[in-house]
C-alpha cells in the first residue's frame, strides 16, 4: 500500500469516527420531542444566550487578538517570548481550571473590590461573557499570528518606501493580504466560545433562564438522565458549527475561485 493511500484511508478513519458518533444520537432521537424542545422557552432562551455571547466574546478577542499577533509576529520586543508562551495556557490546561483561577481572582481584594464597586461576574451573563474571552484570546491571537507570518515583512517595508505610514501599510497591505486566515480565525474562535462549557460553568453557574448556555442545558438534562432531551440540544450545536463553517467555506470558495 503506498503512502498515499495510507494518508486517505487514515484521512476516511478520522471521518468515521465523528461521522459515526454524530450518526448514533439518532438512535435516541425523537422528531416529536425535538420540536417540543426546540420551541420550548428554556431552549430558546439558552440559545439566544449562546449565540449572543459567543459573537459578544469573539468580537472583544479579536479586537485584542488582531493588534497583538501583529505585534508577536512584527517586532522583537522585551518579554516577546514570555507572552508568545503565555497564549498557550488556555490550550494547556482545563477550562474548568481557567475558571477556578477567575474564580479564585474574585476572592482576592482586588476581585472583590471589581465586584462590587464595578461589574458583578460571578453568577451573570457577565460571567460568561468573560469565561469565553480568557478561553478563545489566546486561541485568536496564535491563529491570526500564524497567518500574519505567512506575510514576508517585505511586503510593508516597500510601502513604507513609497512614503505609506506603517499604519497604512498594516490596513492596505497585511490586513487584506491575512484577511481569509483572519477570517478562519474568527470562525474557529466563535466556535469555540459557543461550545464553552468548563469555564462558563464555574464562572457564572447554570441557573436556568439566567446563565444556562446550550452546553450548560446539556449538561443539565444528561445529569437528569434525559438522553433523549440531551441529544436534541447536542445536535442543535453540532448542526449551527457545522453549518456556520460550511458557510464561510462557501463564501470564501466565491471570493477566492481558483
Amino acid at each position: 500500500m503506498t503512502f498515499k493511500r495510507i494518508s486517505i484511508l487514515l484521512s476516511f478513519t478520522v471521518f468515521i469516527l465523528y461521522g459515526g458518533l454524530i450518526l448514533s444520537l439518532f438512535y435516541f432521537y425523537n422528531g416529536q420531542l425535538f420540536l417540543e424542545t426546540i420551541k420550548s422557552e428554556r431552549t430558546l432562551f439558552s440559545l439566544r444566550l449562546s449565540l449572543a455571547t459567543a459573537t459578544i466574546a469573539t468580537i472583544a478577542s479579536l479586537m485584542i487578538a488582531i493588534p497583538s499577533a501583529y505585534a508577536l509576529s512584527r517586532f522583537h520586543f522585551i518579554g516577546q517570548g514570555l507572552i508568545d508562551t503565555i497564549l498557550e495556557l488556555p490550550m494547556i490546561i482545563s477550562p474548568v481550571a481557567l475558571g477556578a483561577t477567575v474564580l479564585i481572582f474574585f476572592n482576592n481584594p482586588i476581585g472583590i473590590f471589581i465586584q462590587e464597586k464595578s461589574v458583578q461576574f460571578v453568577f451573570t451573563v457577565y460571567g460568561i461573557l468573560l469565561a469565553q474571552f480568557i478561553t478563545t484570546l489566546g486561541i485568536a491571537i496564535r491563529l491570526i499570528k500564524a497567518a500574519m507570518d505567512e506575510i514576508p515583512a517585505r511586503y510593508e517595508e516597500i510601502a513604507r518606501t513609497l512614503g505609506a505610514t506603517p499604519v497604512k501599510a498594516f490596513f492596505t497591505i497585511t490586513l487584506p493580504l491575512c484577511k481569509k486566515g483572519i477570517l478562519a480565525a474568527s470562525v474557529l474562535t466563535w466556535a469555540k466560545a459557543l461550545g464553552e462549557f468548563g469555564a462558563t460553568i464555574t464562572i457564572a453557574g447554570s441557573m436556568a433562564m439566567k446563565t444556562e448556555t446550550i452546553p450548560i442545558a446539556i449538561y443539565m438534562r444528561l445529569a437528569n438522565a434525559d438522553i433523549e432531551g440531551t441529544v436534541v440540544l447536542v445536535l442543535i450545536l453540532i448542526f449551527i458549527g457545522l453549518g456556520i463553517l460550511y458557510g464561510v467555506r462557501m463564501l470564501t470558495k466565491k471570493s477566492h475561485p481558483y
